[in-house]
């Protein structure tokens, strides 16, 4: 053992120092500018903490912003410029988000999308679902199936005017994406478009993306030491690239097919090409990354964003966070189609937040258009779902400095799930809705 057994989070936590979680730091940035050697990885971190063993005293805990200082020193001293710039940059932004999210700034952000939102809010409250007691007296009247009538109406709305709007300019379109974080609706969204515009005379071919992975020896890791498929240097964008640049030329390409269970990628497996009069379309977290289709001219391409921008407001006048209700989509949607304790998905989000911002909510305003995919009335069935699980949660990490996320989530949401009228019944909701997707009972095929 060497002398550093311990290091001080940004929150002040006292934590067990780990080795593994510098070398994962040093792979990151490097995946982020095209590199994967983990062996370089490694030897950089043992320089690290060399240097951090005759710096520092016996006993010494260092600050994460000193370790971060010799990782820097450690990576432009062995003539890895762009990885330390790569480095940089990381600290840079995730300290600006910091700030952002500390302090109240006169400037609004660029990771929402300000137009949407405003429309969301008139709409809930001209419907009297703007805060958690008006949604509580309506049900307390009986008036549930009344309400997930009124929010299927206004999703459904949405998805028409996407579909009228592609379809204007189907002369020139050669491919549709339908992006957005983690948990917004995606899978439903591009099955129920998809039907709307063949209605129309449109015909699609569907690109899996997730054939693109790398194989998963060559992902990056998270400071848990999970796989991180969130980022999209996970896949292979200079592959999609080239796909897509022939695609739109009209030749033909071959996907690979990515095994999950093996975590392997194997190349040329699927012919597919497209037609005079078909349109890719494609399902991606990272559709509107700007390295996602950097080939692609603009007028070939439909860029469309879906999040849950629900506008309701608890007790206290703050509104729900739309991250928190993705969380809660996952859980559910993970626990039944994926053998995934929720417990884990809280225990990850933070890993996922942290790569949405970076990733994907800075580029929703590059959207042809916008479509809000929360429902008013998922937070009642929320509460008979899972509020006693973040109870539970709240409890169990309370003191873990390792946990000080999972902890706050769980405080934040367990406070909303107590304050709403709880619903357990979900027949009012129709088999092919939005929610479906993640609470099960949908009536289409996600497959």
């Amino acid at each position: 053992m060497g002398k550093i057994k311990f290091v001080i989070k940004r929150t002040g936590a006292i934590v067990p120092f780990n080795p593994d979680r510098i070398t994962n730091a040093i792979y990151r940035a490097a995946v982020a500018v095209g590199g994967r050697d983990k062996e370089k990885a490694e030897q950089l971190c043992k320089q690290v903490v060399a240097i951090m063993e005759e710096k520092f005293e016996d006993g010494y805990k260092p600050h994460i912003e000193e370790i971060q200082d010799i990782i820097e020193k450690v990576l432009i001293e062995n003539g890895h410029a762009k990885v330390a710039k790569e480095f940089i940059l990381y600290r840079e932004e995730a300290a600006k988000r910091r700030r952002a999210d500390s302090k109240h700034f006169s400037k609004p952000s660029e990771f929402i999308p300000w137009a949407k939102v405003w429309r969301s809010l008139d709409w809930a409250v001209s419907h009297n679902l703007h805060t958690v007691q008006a949604i509580n007296e309506r049900i307390r009247a009986g008036e549930f199936p009344h309400i997930v009538h009124e929010c299927e109406t206004f999703y459904e709305t949405q998805l028409d005017t996407a579909a009228e709007i592609i379809k204007e300019r189907s002369d020139k379109l050669k491919m549709v994406f339908v992006s957005g974080p983690s948990s917004s609706g995606k899978t439903t969204t591009t099955i129920k478009l998809k039907q709307r515009l063949n209605k129309l005379g449109m015909n699609f071919k569907p690109l899996v993306v997730d054939n693109y992975f790398f194989d998963l020896e060559m992902h990056p890791k998270d400071e848990f030491g999970d796989y991180d498929f969130e980022t999209p240097q996970a896949l292979d964008l200079q592959m999609i690239n080239e796909h897509l640049k022939l695609l739109a030329d009209g030749k033909e390409v071959k996907v690979p097919y990515y095994d999950f269970k093996l975590g392997k990628r194997f190349l040329n497996q699927t012919p597919l090409q497209l037609k005079e009069n078909e349109v890719l379309l494609i399902d991606s977290l990272h559709g509107l990354h700007p390295e996602f289709s950097k080939e692609i001219s603009a007028d070939l391409k439909f860029k469309l964003y879906l999040e849950p921008l629900l506008q309701m407001k608890t007790g206290d006048g703050v509104y729900i966070r739309w991250t928190d209700l993705r969380l809660i989509r996952r859980m559910l949607r993970d626990s039944v189609h994926r053998a995934y304790n929720p417990e884990q998905t809280l225990l990850h989000w933070h890993y996922v937040r942290s790569s949405e911002k970076r990733n994907i909510l800075p580029y929703c305003n590059t959207a042809d258009y916008i479509i809000n995919t929360s429902m008013s009335y998922e937070v009642p069935l929320y509460a008979s779902k899972l509020l006693i699980d973040f109870i539970e949660w709240e409890k169990k990490y309370k003191d873990d400095p390792l946990r000080i996320d999972a902890y706050t989530r769980a405080t934040r949401i367990s406070k909303v799930l107590q304050e709403v009228e709880p619903i357990a019944d979900d027949s009012p909701i129709p088999g092919d809705s939005v929610l479906r997707e993640f609470i099960g009972g949908s009536t289409l095929n996600y497959h």
